[in-house]
């Protein structure tokens, strides 16, 4: 079975000309599992840990860089992801876009409930982001509701704000890069866990995807090329 990896923007139709036109974008997802159970990076389901959060790009679970949004710093600068406290608990999932993307869906899914080893568990949310958000923060492209008697299944999200819906459409410019492509964007799942006298989580499942898909602002303009793309 052969294996591709396209770079740029993925069309798809049997019609590329005329008014029937009937191309459209392909539709992309990176997603991660995690289980706050699994503290060995680099091994199926691995979590972070205090101050780090995960990216699947390695697969399975590596430690993953969350980046402070710019469109121009380079080198990118990494985010301070907070330490675990008695009161808060972060763990979380960057997934890095092409810049501009449009994000389609947003899934998020409850494995096994969240325990933690001592303490109490009052509430978990899980924001989406363009960075790390803390409790109680403003999510660039959404959130959970807050959630103080979570169950198994897919969890349901807060109805979006007119900012995030418009975020949505095309993702922040969030990192510099040195190569091609010159920017991306990064998108974090912040998984927040608030409490008292909290210690580490002994459990908890989640599945964290994002949708999306590429966008190519050449497409249809006389001075690159028009509807039909190359042949």
């Amino acid at each position: 079975m052969a294996r591709s990896t396209f770079e740029g923007p993925i069309l798809s139709g049997d019609n590329r000309f005329g008014a029937l036109r009937n191309v459209g974008y392909a539709v992309l997802a990176q997603s991660a599992a995690l289980n706050l159970a699994n503290v060995t990076a680099n091994t199926a389901g691995y979590a972070g840990a205090s101050g780090s959060f995960v990216d699947s790009n390695g697969i399975p679970n590596t430690v993953g860089v969350v980046y402070t949004p710019s469109s121009s710093v380079y080198p990118p600068v990494a985010a301070s992801i907070p330490a675990d406290s008695a009161t808060n608990i972060y763990r979380g999932f960057v997934a890095y876009l092409p810049a501009n993307s449009r994000i389609n869906d947003i899934l998020i899914d409850i494995g096994v409930v969240t325990a933690v080893t001592a303490g109490t568990l009052t509430s978990t949310t899980v924001y989406v982001s363009n960075n790390y958000t803390a409790a109680a923060g403003t999510p660039t492209y959404g959130a959970t509701a807050v959630l103080t008697s979570p169950a198994v299944g897919r969890q349901s999200l807060a109805t979006f704000t007119a900012t995030q819906l418009a975020n949505q459409q095309a993702t922040s410019s969030d990192i510099t890069n040195a190569g091609q492509p010159s920017r991306l964007s990064q998108v974090v799942f912040t998984l927040a866990l608030v409490g008292t006298s909290m210690t580490t989580p002994s459990a908890g499942t989640f599945y964290f995807t994002v949708r999306y898909t590429q966008a190519d602002g050449n497409i249809g303009t006389a001075t690159a090329y028009p509807y039909g793309n190359f042949d």
